[in-house]
């Protein structure tokens, strides 16, 4: 299986399909790069090289003990460009993937010229924990139950999360085969890195990184989003930006999935074109 190799000598798996301008998807938490199967070939089909890649902990990457935070996050990501000498790139985050694209390209991928455009899908910037300065922000107790719940029995949380995460409590579509992949993308993370992520997406701040894009960003959310909620996620970076563009759907979930899916990826086509 194809790997790179970071600078603190942790193993992460990458895949690729298709030739032409690179696209690299960031998936969320608890997921791995099998979460952007169908944009693989969707994107590869358009004409693109399409690359993702499993974060340090999940999926097939090395089980790491250190390392699970969002600086390291977009200091893997950059040594995946790298490696791969990708220039001209899209980048596609997906909540968690999402604050993993902006760090990165504010940090890395703008200051090596390589990052073309940005695109977030339900992404943790610019901020998801309630503080002082973030006071509609989620509370400390929300992210401390998930901790709990992931240490006491991730494998049922796992399962209980599918239905939250994809809208099927709210009466959406949902296959028992798509609870099931997530349930088994959530099952190959070593558990220090899915408790570790858990402060990586819900403390970090990304402000300043969304200020500091210069490149196009496109910013999409479904307006029932019940993991990272909207109000304080897509309609704020919208305003941090200088490039941005808001795309909201209604009735979509946090997950990617069915009609959201095919949306998502046909707007994200035409944007790029555009």
């Amino acid at each position: 299986m194809p790997y790179i190799t970071t600078a603190d000598g942790v193993q992460i798996y990458y895949t690729e399909q298709g030739t032409g301008q690179p696209i690299v998807f960031s998936h969320g938490w608890p997921l791995s790069s099998d979460a952007w199967q169908v944009e693989l070939k969707r994107f590869a089909d358009a004409g693109y090289r399409a690359v993702a890649h499993d974060r340090r902990g999940h999926g097939r990457s090395e089980k790491t003990y250190s390392g699970n935070d969002m600086d390291t996050y977009a200091k893997d990501l950059s040594a995946v460009v790298e490696a791969l000498d990708l220039h001209d790139v899209v980048l596609v985050g997906h909540s968690t993937g999402g604050g993993e694209v902006v760090r990165y390209a504010a940090r890395y991928g703008q200051p090596q010229g390589r990052v073309a455009r940005v695109v977030t899908a339900g992404a943790v910037p610019p901020l998801m924990l309630r503080t002082d300065a973030n006071p509609d922000g989620l509370p400390i107790e929300v992210f401390d139950g998930i901790r709990a719940a992931v240490l006491k029995d991730r494998s049922q949380f796992w399962k209980d999360l599918t239905e939250s995460f994809f809208g099927a409590n709210r009466g959406r579509a949902v296959s028992s085969g798509d609870k099931d992949d997530f349930w088994r993308q959530g099952m190959l993370v070593n558990l220090a890195a899915a408790y570790d992520c858990v402060k990586a997406y819900s403390e970090t701040d990304f402000t300043e990184d969304l200020k500091a894009l210069e490149v196009p960003i496109l910013i999409a959310q479904g307006d029932d989003d019940q993991i990272v909620p909207i109000a304080d996620a897509a309609y704020k970076a919208i305003k941090l930006v200088k490039r941005g563009t808001l795309k909201v759907y209604e009735g979509a979930p946090h997950g990617i999935q069915g009609d959201y899916q095919d949306r998502l990826d046909q707007d994200i086509l035409d944007w790029i074109k555009g």
